[in-house]
């Protein structure tokens, strides 16, 4: 009778052990998927919330772009080209001697490729006076630049199929009242379309002939 007892003491032993054994696997499972799940969630917000700091900075860019450009096209003279891939803007008079000189001015450039947006600014001592003819050619930039320099100030870094549009359209660029510059940004995966749009408050344009073409003789101011 002992020896019988001790028996089935011994086999409750090895079920008790087996049973642990078992469970210990099972939990062991469990908790590999409990850790990969959670691993595939934080991922999943890791990459969310990427995603979602470069959309707040492209946003923050476009904002920053936004006030940039309509302070500097709303207080221009007027627009004066379109060379290239440029636009060509107559900032202020800041000699107020009513003609153009080349620190006066900022070049709106998108690209070769129409892949940014930025300014062009130079510095020159002499700061020369210059016409509406001067800039209407491309290669006028590049030989500024290599004579004085020039200062660059990206506006937005990253974007695509930069355009400038102008209102009212057909006419003489001193003429335009309006610019619209429009492009598309990368967000969540995709191109979005945007648009900003300036209007010149202080025009200048009893500056212009006639014609809207050029400026006034300094025997006319």
């Amino acid at each position: 009778m002992r020896r019988f007892v001790g028996v089935m003491r011994m086999r409750r032993v090895r079920n008790m052990k087996a049973l642990t054994v078992i469970e210990l696997l099972i939990g062991m499972l469990i908790t590999s998927i409990v850790l990969a799940a959670v691993a595939t969630i934080a991922f999943a917000l890791s990459a969310a919330s990427g995603a979602g700091g470069e959309t707040a900075l492209a946003q923050t860019r476009l904002r920053q772009a936004t006030l940039r450009l309509g302070e500097l096209i709303g207080t221009c003279k007027f627009l004066c080209a379109a060379p290239g891939n440029d636009l060509v803007l107559w900032r202020a008079d800041d000699n107020d001697d009513n003609r153009i000189n080349l620190n006066e001015l900022v070049y709106l450039e998108r690209g070769a490729t129409g892949t940014e947006l930025r300014l062009c600014q130079f510095s020159a001592p002499d700061n020369p006076e210059v016409t509406l003819n001067d800039l209407t050619p491309e290669a006028a930039k590049s030989q500024w630049v290599a004579q004085y320099g020039a200062t660059y100030t990206t506006l937005i870094p990253e974007c695509r199929d930069v355009a400038f549009a102008f209102y009212p359209a057909g006419l003489p660029l001193p003429q335009v009242r309006c610019l619209i510059i429009s492009f598309r940004l990368r967000e969540d995966g995709g191109d979005r379309p945007y648009e900003i749009v300036a209007a010149l408050r202080s025009r200048a344009a009893h500056l212009l002939t006639a014609a809207g073409d050029a400026l006034v003789d300094h025997d006319d101011d």
